[in-house]
């Protein structure tokens, strides 16, 4: 039996990070993961869906590479080795994680870590059964694909499944589900060839974030051949002729749509199996673990961060939990702002927000002013042939200060930090105004629509 001062059980992007961070605080750190290093976002997630979507990019650049006056022939892809590069880039990016918590010395313990209480942690493999002490035990499990009780569910694939790879293209493809992972896949497919559906219960895609941002999405994915089915609620999944069938209501009314295969994209759930010992009672908010503002669960020593125990599902909320929890129980003052988090959709052209929403700001009863910057007139895209897009900014009528953003145009992902430190930072549409842009860039944009917010607002 060893004993550590830190047993954190999932190596996903919370726990490692987790476990990096305690280790260099002087920690003693266990690290249990059942699977592979990287959890779900390195392995199942984030890393290998945005490697396809730059293989598809590449593709698609390739075939309107006329455009620029460049001469192409014979413009293809070699699907399995699309996904043959996807798994070389996803298996260096674990051998770097693995080496950094060997450096680090972080004893990764292999199998599934069962909390047997406060203080105690076993971990079963195929060995058998070995436990644990520790002052500290961090729960960061993360989920798990949503499979809800619909009729013939089971007979369509997860994003776990559709990212093993395949040898040939769909020849059709059904996504249910319009919110991020339904959208990034589809962009991935419909580049490739392949004719998509997608299937969403809500009125448009990404229904929680800024409306317009569905709106235009829905418009570009069309224009793709992409058919696009919302307010359609799902009855059920059969098979049939040339492949499966799903069932939908729409606005009252019975619709169907067939394809080769069908994708579960709906959402995740909070994967919290064999985590507690059998009778060890833990409260729990719906599915996720209840946790209290310093990641505490209801059992004593046990915390828990990312998508087990949070409402926001995303691997860079699970990170800067990890990091928090760990300052927290090492009585440090955590130094990174967990209220503002930046969501990002690797659609084409990408997808970036942070802050709250012009709806939201209203629901909220917070004054605001809003402004946009029309892509359309922007250099840098012109040059790019980008997509339509804009970029909207969200003030406080009264203080001036930025609230919201939504971007929707090229590098959009590496772009949207920008508002979200001038967020953190409490910073006024004026003081953002105060520096020199660019020329020619994407960011111009901003420009643009800080200078309209700033005439709403003197005006």
């Amino acid at each position: 039996m060893s004993n550590y001062d830190l047993i954190v059980i999932g190596a996903g992007p919370g726990g490692y990070e987790a476990a990096l961070h305690a280790a260099k605080l002087g920690l003693k750190t266990a690290l249990v993961e059942r699977r592979d290093v990287g959890g779900t976002c390195l392995n199942r997630g984030c890393i290998p869906t945005k490697t396809l979507l730059h293989s598809a990019e590449v593709y698609h650049e390739a075939q309107e590479a006329e455009t620029f006056g460049i001469h192409t022939e014979n413009v293809s892809f070699n699907l399995p080795a699309v996904f043959a590069r996807k798994q070389a880039v996803v298996e260096k990016l674990r051998g770097g994680v693995e080496s950094l918590l060997k450096s680090a010395k972080v004893d990764v313990l292999r199998g599934t870590g069962t909390i047997l209480g406060t203080g105690k942690v076993r971990v079963t493999n195929a060995e058998g059964s070995t436990e644990y002490e520790c002052t500290n035990i961090l729960a960061a499990t993360g989920s798990v694909p949503a499979r809800p009780p619909i009729p013939g569910l089971e007979l369509a694939m997860t994003s776990d499944e559709l990212l093993d790879g395949a040898e040939t293209l769909y020849k059709s493809l059904i996504i249910i589900g319009g919110g991020v992972i339904g959208v990034e896949l589809a962009t991935f497919y419909a580049d490739l060839g392949c004719p998509v559906t997608i299937v969403e219960g809500l009125d448009r895609l990404l229904p929680n974030m800024d409306k317009e941002l569905g709106q235009n999405l829905a418009m570009l994915l069309k224009k793709r051949g992409v058919t696009i089915q919302t307010g359609a609620m799902v009855k059920g999944v059969e098979k049939s002729e040339n492949g499966l069938t799903v069932r939908f209501e729409q606005k009252g009314t019975p619709g169907a749509v067939e394809a080769e295969a069908v994708l579960c994209a709906i959402g995740r759930s909070p994967y919290s199996q064999d985590l507690f010992a059998e009778g060890l009672e833990v409260a729990y908010d719906r599915r996720r673990l209840h946790v209290d503002e310093h990641f505490r669960t209801s059992i004593p020593g046990v915390y828990a961060i990312g998508d087990v125990s949070s409402p926001v599902q995303l691997a860079h909320v699970a990170t800067a939990q990890g990091l928090a929890c760990v300052d927290e129980i090492a009585g440090r003052k955590p130094g990174q702002d967990l209220s503002l988090v930046p969501g990002c959709v690797y659609t084409r052209p990408e997808i970036a927000t942070v802050g709250i929403t012009e709806a939201e700001a209203k629901d909220k009863g917070i004054p605001v002013k809003t402004a946009k910057g029309l892509m359309s007139a922007n250099g840098r895209t012109m040059i790019l042939e980008g997509e339509r897009g804009f970029m909207k900014l969200v003030a406080n009528a009264e203080s001036g200060k930025l609230i919201g953003a939504a971007f929707m145009c090229e590098r959009a992902t590496d772009m949207i930090s920008q508002l979200t430190a001038a967020m953190a930072n409490g910073l006024t549409v004026k003081q953002m105004l105060g520096f020199i842009r660019p020329h020619p860039t994407f960011e111009e944009a901003m420009g643009a629509a800080l200078e309209e917010l700033a005439k709403k607002l003197e005006g």
